[in-house]
C-alpha cells in the first residue's frame, strides 16, 4: 500500500505538465532498466568496442535484454511510477524549498560580504584622502 498525498486522487489524478510528465517518465524508465539491470549490463559487456557489429556479434544478449524491457514495460509499470512521483511528490517540493531557502540565504550572505568590502574600500579611500591632503597643507 502507497502512502499518497490526501490532495491527490490517483483514480482520477490532475493532468500533469509536462515537465511533470517528464518526471513520471523518467521514474517509469528507471524501474523498468531496474528490472532488466542483469540483462543490460550482459549487452553492455558484449558491446564494449564494437560498433556496427554488436548487433549481431551480441544478438543473444540483445534480445533477451529487449525482451525483458517489453515484459516491464507494461501500462501497469507506468501506473506505480505515478503512484510513486504521486507519493514523493511533497517530499520533493520540501526538498526544493529548503534547497531555495539555502540559496537565499547564500545569496543574501554575499551581498553583505560585498557591502562589507565596498564600505571597507570606501574607508581606505576617504582616508587616503585625508592623508594626502593633510600632506599637502604641510
Amino acid at each position: 500500500m502507497t502512502t499518497t498525498n490526501p490532495q491527490y486522487n490517483l483514480r482520477n489524478p490532475l493532468p500533469l505538465s509536462a515537465a511533470q510528465e517528464a518526471e513520471v517518465k523518467q521514474l517509469y524508465y528507471k524501474r523498468v532498466r531496474s528490472h532488466c539491470a542483469p540483462e543490460i549490463k550482459a549487452f553492455a559487456e558484449c558491446a564494449v568496442n564494437r560498433t556496427v557489429t554488436a548487433t549481431w556479434v551480441c544478438r543473444t544478449q540483445r534480445l533477451a535484454m529487449n525482451s525483458c524491457m517489453l515484459e516491464h514495460a507494461k501500462p501497469e509499470e507506468e501506473d506505480r511510477a505515478r503512484e510513486e512521483w504521486f507519493s514523493t511528490h511533497g517530499e520533493r517540493r520540501r526538498a526544493k524549498e529548503e534547497e531555495n531557502k539555502r540559496v537565499e540565504k547564500r545569496r543574501e550572505e554575499v551581498i553583505r560580504m560585498m557591502r562589507e568590502d565596498e564600505r571597507r574600500k570606501n574607508e581606505a579611500a576617504a582616508a587616503a584622502a585625508a592623508a594626502a591632503g593633510s600632506g599637502k597643507s604641510n
